[in-house]
């Protein structure tokens, strides 16, 4: 668990982070979304002490974070930057075992570990340990960015803007990556964004701040459907908001069980984890009404209409 306490950073007369205090569970991903100025990349680099705060403190697992040399501090806290930072003159491999080279382990188990987080980021070993930097696509440096700071087996990973250099198709892929990556390692991550579907489709909770203060910290469809105010109904999208909550509700939590047998034979068939945004944009694409819902065994769990789902959509 990370446990913020009215961290804040001044410049002379610049306030960057002004008195913010949250608590980050352990094996959540948490979102910091603002626009540009917001504090938001100060917030996250006071946790690993790239940026001393000028007052409060950040705990991590109950310990102060200053009762500890920043560097050490910073080898047990994975960080992730846009566009990866790889050393162009050492291979993937060697990357990747930047940290545990520094912390001492013997090379048979940094090869293990380099092997094992590739074969996890769909980089085959045999084909990529050995690769430069430059023979990589942008999406597979990106991999091999997260791989490295996963290398130490952390339980923190900062992420500061990690996929705001990728084109749409490729960003789409290495965002479902963070998400199996998480629920693979359990791991505690705080990510920096200014895109609010970024946001929402990353974060278990979304901190919302502006010029410094934390203005709203909570789970997405609380932020979708009650913003504090008027300024985080604009940022989270106050005219694309029933879309945003369709997008944050899977059909196996929204379906509606059906006699055994009732389901019609033509049915649209959906897993349980499609959005209802994508149930909906594929019944209205196909000029349907209704799907069936299915486990990843094919077993019905239910139906889902489209009037059912535009309800969904409704703010309470």
């Amino acid at each position: 668990m990370i446990v913020i306490e009215s961290l804040t950073k001044r410049y002379d007369s610049t306030t960057a982070v002004d008195g913010v205090s949250m608590t980050i569970e352990r094996n959540s991903i948490t979102v910091i979304v603002g626009t540009s100025g917001s504090g938001k990349s100060t917030l996250l680099r006071m946790i690993n002490r790239l940026i001393e705060p000028t007052s409060g403190r950040v705990l991590i697992d109950d310990r102060d974070t200053v009762g500890e040399p920043g560097h050490l501090l910073r080898r047990r806290i994975g960080y992730v930057i846009q566009g990866h930072g790889l050393f162009p003159h050492r291979t993937v491999a060697e990357n990747i075992g930047t940290v545990p080279r520094l912390l001492g382990w013997d090379e048979s188990r940094i090869r293990a570990r380099a092997a094992e987080l590739l074969e996890t980021l769909q980089l085959d070993p045999a084909q990529y340990s050995e690769k430069y930097p430059h023979q990589l696509s942008g999406g597979q440096q990106q991999r091999v960015g997260v791989a490295r700071a996963l290398a130490a087996e952390p339980a923190v990973l900062l992420m500061d803007e990690p996929f705001g250099a990728l084109d749409p198709i490729i960003r789409e892929k290495a965002q479902a990556d963070l998400l199996d990556i998480q629920r693979k390692f359990g791991t505690t991550i705080v990510l920096v964004t200014h895109d609010i579907d970024e946001a929402f489709r990353l974060g278990d909770r979304v901190a919302v701040m502006s010029e410094g203060r934390l203005l709203q910290y909570d789970r997405p469809e609380v932020l979708v459907t009650r913003p504090c105010n008027p300024l985080v109904a604009r940022m989270t999208g106050s005219a694309e908001r029933a879309m945003r909550l369709l997008s944050l509700t899977t059909a196996g939590e929204a379906a509606v069980p059906v006699a055994a047998g009732h389901a019609g034979a033509d049915a649209l068939v959906v897993p349980t984890s499609a959005s209802l945004r994508e149930v909906l944009s594929e019944l209205l694409w196909r000029g349907s009404e209704c799907a069936t819902v299915v486990d990843v065994d094919g077993t019905p769990r239910g139906q889902l209409t489209v009037a059912a789902i535009l309800a969904h959509g409704r703010p309470a």
